[in-house]
């Protein structure tokens, strides 16, 4: 991508912009002294107009011509050149795929940009397709039954469709083991498997997604004592405490998370210069402005502002919330339908849920904050279908798990959390709230009297 050469003014006249145009973060402030400050991505058209040089005109058209052409070329050659197979299984599943590709072709050439540029516009369209078709998928399986969605799965690998075994890992929590056969710290080792790496980098990448510590961290304990809670209806929900609290929320989850602020931090202090590819003089030069493409073209800041006001608070929880379950689909889903943590669909539903989350974030952020957008981003929606859709799936499937009843002390901790953020939210925004009826009641007051005016009217 080259740099942004021009940029139109109020008037629709065209203002130079040089070749070493230093894009800054939008309203960025050095002073900020909160913690981690959080500093993101925002919609590239609130803070730099997006233009293209001339040097890579070819790669950002959208090409819609050519590819509907190189498609109908496949297609012409599949319905009247290429032999037909009488195997079904086969013809349906290269005929499922090729409907996939179809639509996916269409969105990435048609669908409007998302917030993000980098790496590329088609990219980001493409993962918002790649979500549309992950929620089609989940709404078929909702309409079939639970024995007929672990067969479905088994098409897809034959492995699948078998149960899986029940595995705790708070049998014996004891750290230290003196004759073990397998080794005194032998209970240490065996939990230090993949699952180690894999917490540290996505809460890494959760951390360039939300992009403020406090809000990850609640998160962290918050699916941690979800974990306590629900250990009765998974087995695999059981751990040992230092497992908890020291493997997964001190060292995996808040070192990746830690890791991630800082990544943020560098990333909202660093200056971006962008040239056209063909305007740097060397062949390294060009090869690292290359590799820069993968990287963000602005990083601008904004600020959640959690307790500014009722309707924010009832936003970030959400925000909270929906993460939350989020990540508890993922264990329910496995467990209901059959399919073991290190499948190639868990990792593939893990790295989608990264890139759909990125831009859902901030079309949720722009949404809250922006007065002048008045939509709810595309991806947000998907996200909030998605999401939806699993936990409907969970709980048709798997009610006989779900249905499980809450321990005594687990049912009177959550109603006790939730009763204390029930009040301490009337006690916060106690004046806002009657505020908003005193306005509904005078706006209906209003309306009142209009309507009685205009009855009087007509009788008169």
């Amino acid at each position: 991508m080259g740099k942004p050469k021009d940029r139109g003014d109020a008037k629709g006249h065209n203002v130079e912009v040089h070749d070493h145009t230093e894009v800054r973060a939008n309203e960025y402030d050095k002073t900020d002294d909160r913690p981690f400050s959080i500093n993101c991505e925002w919609d590239i058209k609130q803070t730099q107009q997006f233009s293209d040089d001339g040097t890579n005109t070819y790669f950002w058209r959208a090409h819609t011509v050519t590819v509907l052409i190189v498609m109908l070329c496949v297609l012409v050659y599949v319905g009247a050149f290429e032999q037909p197979h009488s195997d079904r299984e086969y013809n349906t599943k290269r005929g499922l795929i090729a409907c996939i590709l179809v639509f996916l072709l269409f969105g990435v050439t048609q669908t409007r940009d998302g917030p993000f540029k980098r790496p590329h516009p088609a990219f980001w369209r493409l993962i918002l397709c790649l979500s549309v078709v992950y929620e089609l998928s989940l709404i078929f399986l909702l309409f079939q039954t639970v024995d007929n969605a672990r067969l479905l799965l088994k098409y897809l690998d034959e492995d699948l469709g078998t149960p899986l075994p029940e595995q705790s890992y708070g049998e014996d929590c004891r750290l230290y083991t003196p004759g073990h056969p397998k080794g005194a710290f032998h209970n240490f080792l065996e939990k230090c498997d993949v699952f180690l790496p894999s917490h540290f980098f996505g809460w890494w990448a959760k951390a360039l997604i939300l992009r403020d510590y406090w809000l990850i961290t609640v998160i962290s304990v918050l699916f941690e004592v979800l974990e306590y809670s629900l250990e009765h209806q998974l087995p695999n929900f059981s751990e040992c405490w230092w497992d908890h609290w020291i493997m997964d929320v001190l060292v995996c989850n808040g070192l990746g998370a830690y890791c991630g602020m800082k990544t943020v931090e560098y990333l909202g202090n660093k200056p971006y210069h962008w040239r056209g590819l063909w305007n740097i003089p060397s062949y390294s030069g060009k090869l690292k402005r290359m590799a820069e493409q993968f990287t963000p073209y602005s990083w601008t800041s904004y600020n959640w502002k959690a307790t500014k006001s009722l309707r924010r608070w009832l936003a970030v929880c959400g925000i909270a919330a929906m993460f939350l379950i989020a990540e508890l689909n993922l264990f329910y889903l496995k467990f209901i339908l059959w399919i073991p943590p290190p499948h190639f669909l868990m990792q593939a539903r893990l790295a989608l849920y990264l890139g759909i989350g990125a831009v859902a974030l901030n079309e949720t952020f722009r949404y809250m904050d922006d007065p002048t957008c008045k939509r709810f981003g595309q991806q947000a929606w998907v996200v909030s279908a998605i999401v939806a859709t699993e936990v409907l799936i969970c709980v048709k499937f798997g009610w006989e798990t779900l249905s499980l009843p809450l321990p005594l002390h687990v049912a009177a901790f959550w109603s006790l959390f939730f009763g204390i953020w029930f009040v301490w939210t009337v006690w916060n925004f106690w004046p806002s709230i009657i505020g908003g009826f005193r306005t509904r009641r005078e706006a209906d007051d209003k309306t009142s009297d209009v309507n009685s005016s205009s009855e009087r009217s007509k009788q008169e």
